[in-house]
């Protein structure tokens, strides 16, 4: 198996190096050619993933370069630079691993609906991966594990035979739109954590933080088709538990920043490279009018990233609503009682 692996970021490098000991031929494609040259100089993704050879099973290739057919494709670049990749992506039926975890911000898609849109991937064969893990870990061997999502388990358990490792172990499932959704909306939660401790809070404020956000992003992912175990699950509470805990994640490091009394705009020069959570909590406000779904930590948190409240008064908003009872949440194909409160 050859693949090109579309993004050269911290996230793009280690997926590029997990296939590479995996024995596979791999194009790794940035946009800066002068930053390709140096890494392919170095052996080592200095700016992004320092300290870590790349195996000589990778190449690296500007866009300019892409090459003209994959067995794989992997799409790992922002979810915002998404849609400006999908013509590098080549052949009939390709077979396409989604990585990028965010939503198309100008349409607040999926990023399989993405691809359905587009002239030269709509016929794709496309599986999202998704999980917890952090890129650094990843490339240092800590054991770990993801989830393949795709309607068609053949397409998804592909792409699980060229991820799999001894560090790195992938479950597969059909629900596409609970995958992609989860892996979206937790790196908002993650925000909300670093704001949460960044005002010094304590770990009983997060976890109830977190807890009232995975059932909102589970309430979403129902109205939307998704299936509720995969939010209970590794791409659910188990990417939520390491991205919003981790101070790894840029998306923490920003929310951390913000409840420190920094603006958007430096918190983001601080961490240096593009937290997905900023703009996928906008594109949640679209998604929940969209499907009819009350979301208001969400809402309060888009708020505070917009710097339209402070974090203590989003703080407020949330405490001061009128508590109800606890929703449960199940599947449409339980027997218990399917109740969702707008609490």
């Amino acid at each position: 198996m050859n693949a090109t692996v579309l993004g050269a970021g911290s996230w793009g490098t280690a997926l590029a190096i997990l296939l590479a000991r995996n024995g596979i031929e791999v194009a790794l494609v940035g946009r800066d050619e002068d930053e390709m040259r140096s890494m392919a100089a170095s052996r080592e993704n200095i700016r992004y993933l320092p300290g870590f050879a790349i195996p000589q099973n990778v190449r690296y290739c500007a866009l300019s370069e892409v090459p003209e057919q994959a067995d794989l494709w992997v799409v790992a670049v922002p979810a915002g630079a998404v849609r400006a990749m999908l013509p590098h992506v080549r052949g009939e039926s390709s077979l396409v691993a989604l990585a990028s975890k965010g939503i198309d911000p100008t349409q607040a898609l999926l990023m399989h609906e993405l691809l359905a849109t587009h002239p030269t991937t709509k016929g794709a064969r496309v599986a999202a991966l998704s999980g917890p893990n952090l890129a650094v870990e990843i490339v240092r061997g800590i054991p770990t594990a993801a989830v393949a999502a795709s309607p068609d388990l053949e397409v998804a358990d592909r792409v699980r035979a060229a991820f799999s490792g001894p560090t790195f172990r992938v479950y597969v499932s059909r629900d596409l739109v609970g995958v992609e959704l989860a892996g979206a909306l937790k790196n908002v939660l993650a925000i909300a954590a670093g704001v949460s401790d960044g005002l010094g809070f304590g770990d009983n404020s997060k976890g109830a933080l977190l807890a009232r956000g995975l059932y909102e992003m589970t309430k979403l992912g129902l109205a939307m088709g998704a299936k509720l175990e995969t939010f209970m699950g590794i791409a659910g509470v188990g990417d939520l538990f390491a991205t919003a805990n981790s101070r790894l994640s840029r998306n923490y490091r920003v929310g951390y920043a913000l409840g420190q009394g920094q603006s958007l705009h430096n918190a983001l020069d601080e961490v240096g490279q593009v937290a997905e959570g900023v703009a996928t909590s906008e594109c949640v406000g679209v998604l929940a009018r969209r499907h009819g779904v009350e979301m208001p930590v969400f809402e309060a948190i888009e708020l505070v990233i917009r710097g339209r409240i402070r974090p203590l008064e989003g703080v407020s908003r949330l405490m001061e609503r009128l508590p109800k009872e606890e929703a449960i949440l199940v599947g449409p194909e339980s027997h218990l009682e399917h109740r969702l409160d707008v609490s």
